[in-house]
């Protein structure tokens, strides 16, 4: 058996990041770049207010002045004179500062009178003034390569007037379940038989972090139907398989797959849950191979298939992100696997994190892990500890239960 690390540095060093494509601007949402975004104008094109008030040389603008009021400039319709002394002209927010002007008289600073305002207070040069290029300039590189587009990122596109990005593809992942009992949500079940929930967990998942998901039909206990249904799936960027994936006499999925040159690159892991993985090839196909227990499906996804999919995008395929919490109970010794413990966290009376494992860790129990807000990560032969001692964690999907991460 190979670590979890070993396991996933060998899935990441066989996978490179997918070709580019170009799209709309609206479709580029939660991509990630393929090249830099670079400023087709200058933001703000000229120098603007910050505020509605009066531009006014700020020479003039002196506390109890009175200055004349020569006209307006609404956003969009920039004043065509020049501001002299003791003269100021009506603006608005993101109004084009006027020739002559240095400063903006904020419209609380000002008393109207007639056609003319007193300063209430003095204004010093370049007050709510928004220089010209103060955002970014033409020909700027304001985006780059391997940055996922942010709701924040698009606006700032936008305002470059780009409305065409280069992105990398998103990953095309196959999902395929195979086993004779197994049967796909409102399918008959067949005697003795039970629903796969890993299709439609791993297809949420690979959605959630930016791929797209095909659930293929559910593939019986034989080698002539996991080679058919793997054949399906040669056009994708990964395969992605659930079940059989140990030694018993039923588990067929590698001899399946070795119709189609199947190239098997290592299987079993030092982990619990999720020992039975299989990674490997078919051609320039990555195929993983994930336990049927649903939990190890899903424990092994959030360690090898979300940082598989990140590498896919040209994003850090690094490791799932720990924090440091406290055990809200006494953990045993363990043994020579890593292990992966499903918990709750709350905080205790000083604000600290703690997490609290399931009294039952069973693989199987799919609900347990659906109410588990993190993993606590227990390393090979790691000793017994105490409630109240400090353990690694990995965050699970976010729900409104989770307290903040903010140790402090």
């Amino acid at each position: 058996m190979i670590s979890v690390e070993q396991a996933r540095a060998r899935i990441l060093a066989s996978l490179q990041a997918l070709p580019a494509e170009i799209v709309p601007l609206p479709e580029a949402a939660h991509r990630v770049l393929a090249a830099p975004v670079v400023a087709r104008l200058t933001q703000p094109p000229a120098d603007v207010s910050a505020m509605d008030g009066y531009a006014v040389q700020s020479a003039s603008a002196q506390e109890n002045a009175t200055l004349h009021v020569i006209g307006e400039a609404p956003a969009g319709h920039p004043f065509a004179g020049t501001v002299g002394p003791g003269e100021a002209v009506r603006l608005f927010t993101g109004s084009v500062i006027p020739a002559g002007a240095d400063a903006v008289l904020v419209q609380e600073d000002a008393t109207p009178r007639g056609d003319t305002i007193v300063v209430g207070e003095a204004v010093p040069p370049g007050r709510h003034v928004r220089p010209r290029g103060q955002d970014f300039a033409e020909g700027e590189t304001v985006l780059h390569p391997g940055q996922r587009l942010t709701a924040f990122r698009i606006g700032l596109a936008a305002a470059a007037n780009d409305p065409w990005l280069a992105v990398h593809r998103r990953p095309r992942v196959a999902i395929l379940a195979t086993g004779d009992e197994i049967a796909l949500p409102g399918e008959p079940l067949p005697h003795g038989g039970i629903v796969s929930s890993n299709s439609h967990m791993l297809a949420a998942m690979v959605r959630g972090a930016g791929g797209f998901a095909t659930i293929l039909p559910v593939a019986r206990d034989t080698e002539d139907a996991i080679a058919a249904a793997a054949e399906t799936a040669l056009g994708a960027d990964l395969l992605l398989t659930t079940g059989g994936a140990s030694v018993g006499d039923h588990d067929v999925v590698q001899a399946g797959l070795a119709r189609h040159g199947f190239a098997l690159d290592f299987w079993k892991i030092a982990m619990r849950p999720g020992k039975p993985m299989i990674f490997g090839h078919i051609g320039v196909l990555p195929v993983l191979g994930l336990p049927g227990n649903p939990v190890s499906a899903g424990v092994c996804a959030v360690l090898f298939l979300l940082p598989a999919l990140r590498r896919l995008q040209n994003l850090p395929a690094d490791p799932p992100a720990t924090v440091l919490a406290f055990a809200g109970a006494k953990l045993r010794a363990n043994d020579h696997r890593a292990d992966h413990l499903r918990a709750t966290l709350s905080r205790d009376s000083a604000g600290h994190l703690v997490a609290t494992p399931f009294p039952r860790q069973d693989s199987g129990m799919l609900s347990l892990l659906a109410q588990a807000q993190c993993l606590v990560l227990r390393a090979p032969h790691a000793p017994a500890i105490e409630a109240g001692d400090p353990v690694e964690i990995i965050l699970l999907e976010s729900d409104d239960r989770r307290p903040a991460t903010d140790n402090s």
